[in-house]
């Protein structure tokens, strides 16, 4: 890899940082270790072809241009997690994981019964992380940043939501959500 390859491929991973948290790559293995996925299946559930999650993964590429495609890597990490912490079995994940790939996403809330609680309300995480990813999904942080800039003046409130939700950390954006519900 030459010195031009290397800096695109830096600067994608930056990229990468900003709109999901975390270079793609990290995400991805993560995802791969967290639910005993190789490439391949990992690929067929966020509905990308093996060449794009690679390119994804590598750096070659900063941007998954699909929302549905971001939104199922949401619902991955968030199975990943429960996964983790045993409220979800291997057997139930994988059919989780089934439900995640024929989802076509589109909208900011998805009421089904892995994204919501016992009372069967959205979690706050989960409306937090759709919010982060429609915001996400239409312009970059550094685009959010500025537009949050713009408004500031004028509207305060407004430029303080694009700068937690655009480009800040979840915990900071669901500690905003509880502090603004009613």
């Amino acid at each position: 890899m030459d010195a031009a390859q290397q800096e695109a491929t830096a600067r994608a991973r930056e990229l990468q940082r900003n709109w999901y948290g975390e270079p793609l790559g990290a995400l991805f293995r993560k995802l791969i270790d967290d639910l005993g996925l190789n490439q391949a299946r990992l690929a067929a559930a966020l509905g990308l072809s093996a060449p794009m999650l690679s390119q994804l993964m590598s750096g070659q590429r900063a941007k998954i241009g699909n929302p549905a495609v971001v939104q199922r890597v949401q619902l991955l990490q968030e199975l990943a997690a429960q996964v983790a912490d045993g409220s979800v079995s291997a057997a139930e994940a994988t059919e989780r994981m089934d439900e995640i790939k024929k989802s076509q996403g589109g909208s900011v809330l998805i009421n089904t019964t892995h994204t919501t609680n016992s009372s069967g309300a959205p979690t706050v995480k989960r409306v937090v992380r759709e919010i982060q990813s429609l915001l996400r999904s239409v312009a970059a942080a550094g685009d959010i940043i500025d537009a949050a800039d713009t408004l500031a003046p004028t509207h305060p409130e407004l430029a303080e939501f694009l700068r937690v939700y655009g480009a800040g950390r979840t915990s900071d954006a669901v500690a905003h959500y509880q502090a603004h519900q009613s």
